[in-house]
């Protein structure tokens, strides 16, 4: 029998990596995860703009019809009439405010664009009708554009004058970019009042392997600390820094694949998450072009969602209703099993699969995101078997504060 002291030691070797640990890897992030961003130009930033993008979408729904996307008649059943209540009523989840690549405005138009757009967040927020989320892109901090995108910032979060918002970095290249931008995220949200999240946009091969030969991305992720809500991959500036011909850059290349997968282990267990690209094909045009541009677009949501990534950009109002389309059949897919093989876990009872902890974790966070996104409701997850939302957020392993 080992003595005392044995253990005792023990700990006391690994205390300081227990404590470090828990800070850099602290579990799920507490709130709800939007199942998409919206990236809208911000001189097109107006009043009624999330209302908007969700009569567009249920107008090109009514217009062309749903195409064949993979699901049964059924699911369809199941799926349409949520969709359509979601586009009526929430159709945007994450609002991004674009004064990067998305803007076109003259440059001295922008401080007046960006003061407009704030105003308009504000008051849709006090009318009940901003997205859940919003929050702005600026310009990158290489020495061009960095004062440029700095002052757009500034001006946008004092005209938002409290509340929260998320700035998402784009084009990030470095560990010092980070590092730098930080100090000017503590000094904005000193000087507005307004509780800042932060996003790194990973569009560059510098942000996914360093000259050294480390992973920039886990460096970065562990700089910017409780801040860093996501990495985001941006699906375009990324493939053509490759050299990949315009044709085939895309969100499902194995190129992507790859910078995806490092950016979902840099962030695994640090509550930031890894979220998908875009697609440039947009559903507008004759019903032809809309329906293949639906099939493309709901195939990239649904393969994104099997491989972990519960979130991606939408550029379009359309493609709004295959996002939620596929998102929506995805979670209702899950349920039975999800909920079935939680009862069994918790009931400790023998059964077709015998789960560990960890992948009760995963099962419990399928049956959240079905909840938070409105793909599913409390009521059938209770009658497929399922616990109750507190034991699922205790599950999941979310900390404390969230919805």
């Amino acid at each position: 029998m080992l003595g005392e002291e044995i253990y005792e030691e023990l700990d006391r070797r690994l205390t300081k990596t227990d404590a470090l640990r828990l800070t850099r890897f602290p579990g799920e992030w507490p709130e709800r995860q939007p199942v998409h961003t919206c990236y809208v130009p911000v001189d097109a930033v107006v009043p009624g703009l999330a209302a908007s993008w969700g009569d567009a979408a249920l107008a090109a729904l009514d217009e062309h019809g749903l195409p064949d996307i993979g699901l049964d008649d059924d699911m369809l059943d199941q799926v349409l009439p949520r969709v359509r209540f979601k586009l009526a009523t929430e159709p945007i989840e994450d609002l991004r405010v674009d004064a990067e690549d998305g803007y076109r405005g003259a440059p001295d138009a922008e401080d007046d664009d960006v003061w407009r757009a704030a105003a308009v967040i504000v008051a849709e927020r006090a009318a009940g009708t901003a997205p859940p989320s919003v929050g702005i892109r600026a310009k990158c901090l290489e020495g061009s554009t960095r004062h440029r995108g700095v002052r757009s910032l500034d001006l946008f979060l004092t005209g938002l004058g409290g509340g929260r918002a998320v700035v998402t970095l784009p084009k990030v290249t470095d560990v010092e970019q980070v590092k730098a931008f930080l100090f000017v995220l503590d000094a904005l949200e000193a000087a507005h009042g307004v509780a800042v999240d932060l996003e790194l946009q990973v569009e560059t091969p510098q942000a996914v392997l360093g000259p050294d030969g480390t992973a920039t991305l886990a460096r970065m992720v562990h700089i910017a600390g409780p801040r860093l809500t996501g990495l985001h991959y941006g699906t375009y500036d990324y493939s053509a820094a490759l050299g990949i011909a315009a044709a085939h850059q895309a969100s499902d290349h194995p190129a992507a694949d790859f910078a995806k997968q490092v950016m979902q282990v840099a962030v695994a267990g640090t509550g930031a998450h890894a979220v998908d690209g875009s697609t440039n094909v947009l559903p507008v045009g004759p019903t032809e072009h809309v329906h293949s541009a639906w099939q493309l677009h709901a195939g990239l949501v649904r393969r994104a969602l099997e491989r972990g990534f519960y979130q991606g950009w939408d550029l379009h109002p359309a493609q709004l209703v295959t996002r939620y389309a596929a998102t929506y059949a995805f979670f209702r897919a899950a349920l039975p099993a999800a909920a079935g093989r939680l009862a069994a876990y918790l009931d400790r009872t023998a059964g077709g699969v015998m789960d560990e902890p960890a992948t009760a974790r995963a099962l419990a966070g399928v049956l959240l995101r079905g909840l938070d996104c409105g793909a599913v409701d409390d009521a059938e997850v209770r009658a497929a078997g399922g616990p109750e939302r507190t034991e699922l957020d205790r599950l999941a392993g979310r900390r404390p504060g969230g919805s």
